[in-house]
């Protein structure tokens, strides 16, 4: 038998304690009642099951950092908590979009079979200087980064592989980006 849904005020007043004290043990109840209703939700929207459990777990990284944000005024906890998703879902939306129109402009564009010397040049000098960026990053950042971009994984199937939560797996690739971009900005 599963456990009574918490009350609008148990919400509250676990929402008050992730955003004033940061309290884990709030946060736990919290992700235990949301995240599975949220992958239920974003399933029954059209997303497959990888889809929804990253949107799942998004929203509740989201909740975390977001949580002194909330209003009571505004919205009960629930709605917030999917607002937070349903936004997230769009943004994902939004970059399929824009991916599959740039995979269709890409489509259109003329095929050069000869790059020119100059080409291969700049392309030879861009490869070394993310190699020598991808030295500088911590080995765990560099393998996410490497079965990320080089292996073509999505971020669920390395958090398996790993043996990582998928939002240790996303944090560490979007953090191995930024310093690799600061590192190449900042080279130019």
């Amino acid at each position: 038998m599963s456990a009574p849904a918490p009350s609008a005020d148990d919400m509250k007043q676990w929402l008050k304690a992730v955003a004033e004290h940061e309290d884990r043990g709030a946060f736990g109840r919290l992700f235990q009642y949301f995240a599975p209703r949220i992958a239920s939700f974003m399933e029954r929207g059209g997303l497959n099951a990888a889809e929804a459990e990253e949107i799942s777990q998004e929203t509740m990284v989201a909740v975390w950092r977001k949580a002194a944000l909330y209003d009571p005024a505004q919205a009960g906890v629930s709605t917030w908590v999917f607002t937070i998703a349903r936004n997230l879902r769009v943004d994902l939306a939004r970059k399929a979009s824009r991916t599959s129109a740039g995979v269709a402009a890409m489509r259109e564009l003329p095929m050069r079979l000869e790059a020119s010397v100059e080409d291969t040049a700049l392309a030879s000098e861009r490869d070394a200087r993310v190699r020598s960026a991808m030295a500088t990053l911590s080995p765990e950042q560099a393998t996410v980064l490497r079965l990320s971009f080089f292996a073509e994984k999505p971020h669920a199937e390395i958090a398996k592989e790993l043996s990582l939560p998928l939002g240790t797996v996303k944090s560490r690739t979007r953090l191995a980006m930024a310093k690799i971009r600061a590192i190449l900005e900042r080279d130019q």
